[in-house]
This record gives structure tokens, sequence and C-alpha cells, in this order.
């Protein structure tokens, strides 16, 4: 099993993802986009698909060149009904590269807020993994409009489109659910100034919001990466 992960920023890495593509004998392809590394063409030489986070946004064409083509990447993935996954900036991008609207800078979340399941989320092969409630990491301030014939699979009170899927294994995440307490552990002293800058209550209650969080979202996020994989 062979799996093409693209990166889009520095240190957003697979996290729970990983351990789930571990537990089930996958090796991942890294391309680190971002830095220039090259994309393939097509879906030949790859399983499934995985696209990371990042801090630009889905229309950033001017910037990161390459957008255009992973767009059309994670469609060319899904029409040979093979599994797509895009968390958080690479949900924006499958929307994106099935015709959906990017909506920039309308829907900011930040830390770990609560995500409710939809109704069809119930029958769902993924998102029925998890409670119809439950808390998760969020770090966006994008949107989308839902791609047509997409299933809607989860929402939260600021983003109504927090996860659809499209066919059988096409799955966009808005959420971090990837980032298990580890990960944001990571990432609060790498992008220390970056969420003093923005967020500095979040920072200044941590230790009260890890606590309170972390255990359920941990639980949901590795449920929800190994029922991805699955599909793979």
């Amino acid at each position: 099993m062979r799996v093409l992960v693209v990166q889009n920023y520095q240190d957003t890495g697979l996290g729970q993802v990983g351990r789930a593509l571990d537990e089930a004998g996958a090796r991942a392809d890294l391309r680190l986009a971002y830095l220039g590394e090259p994309l393939p063409d097509d879906d030949s030489d790859h399983d499934a698909l995985i696209v990371l986070g990042g801090d630009q946004n889905a229309r950033a064409d001017d910037t990161h060149p390459y957008l255009p083509a992973l767009a059309r990447l994670t469609k060319r993935f899904g029409d040979a009904d093979k599994a797509v996954l895009g968390i958080c900036l690479g949900s924006q991008i499958i929307a994106r590269g099935y015709g959906a609207e990017n909506f920039i800078g309308s829907a900011q979340e930040f830390g770990w807020h609560e995500v409710t399941r939809t109704a069809e989320a119930a029958s769902d092969p993924v998102l029925s993994s998890v409670p119809e409630r439950f808390p998760i990491f969020h770090w966006h301030s994008d949107t989308f409009s839902l791609p047509l014939h997409a299933a809607h699979l989860a929402s939260s009170v600021v983003t109504q489109y927090q996860a659809f899927r499209i066919g059988r294994a096409v799955y966009g995440i808005q959420f971090h659910f990837e980032a298990d307490t580890g990960l944001v552990e990571d990432w609060r002293h790498v992008f220390h100034d970056q969420i003093a800058a923005n967020y500095p209550e979040w920072l200044s209650n941590y230790k009260t919001n890890v606590d309170r969080d972390g255990t359920k979202a941990d639980a949901a996020g590795l449920a929800l990466a190994r029922a991805w994989v699955a599909l793979i």
C-alpha cells in the first residue's frame, strides 16, 4: 500500500494519521510541495492521497503555483475510486478540485472546539467511528461551499462544513483530527509567536484546555484516522 502525502507547510506532519498508516503497513511517499518538490501527474503509482494543512489559502496560486494541479489531482484519485483525505487546507483544496467555492477569511476557529456529526454521518464508514459530538483541534480561517453530490458529515458553531465525503472514499475534513495533544504541544512551541499574537488567551489557559478536551480529542482523532485508512 503506497500513499502519496502532500505537505503544504513546515512542521505539519501526519500525526495520528501516520500512526494509522504504520499500523496498516502502508508506505508514505511524502512530497514537500511547499518547498517545490514535484507532484505526480496522475494516480498510477499510488493507492491513496493525503493532502495536509498549511498557512496559505486554497486559491494562493501566485505564491504556491502547484495548487491548481494539486486540486486536479485530488479529483483524479477520486475518479479512480481511490481514497483521498484532505485535512484543513487539504479539505479546501479538495473542495476546489470538485468545483466548489472557497471563502477566504470567513470562518476563524482555533483550539479545541466541539464538532457535531450530521444525521447522514451515522452510517458513514469514517464519521460513524466517533460520538455524535466530540472535541477536536481547529486552526483555520477559511471555508468552502459543499461540493456537488457531496455528503455533509459534520459541522461546528462557526463552520458549517467541517467534514464531507464524495463518492466512496474522498474525505474533506476541516478540523485537525491528526493533531493529538503531543502534536499540539509541538505546535505550541514551533508557532508560539504566531499563536501569542492571535490567540494569547488560549496560551494562558493551555493546561486547562488540554485537561478538558485532550483525551477525548485524541481518541476521536485516532478513531477517524484508522477508519479512513481502512478504506484505502
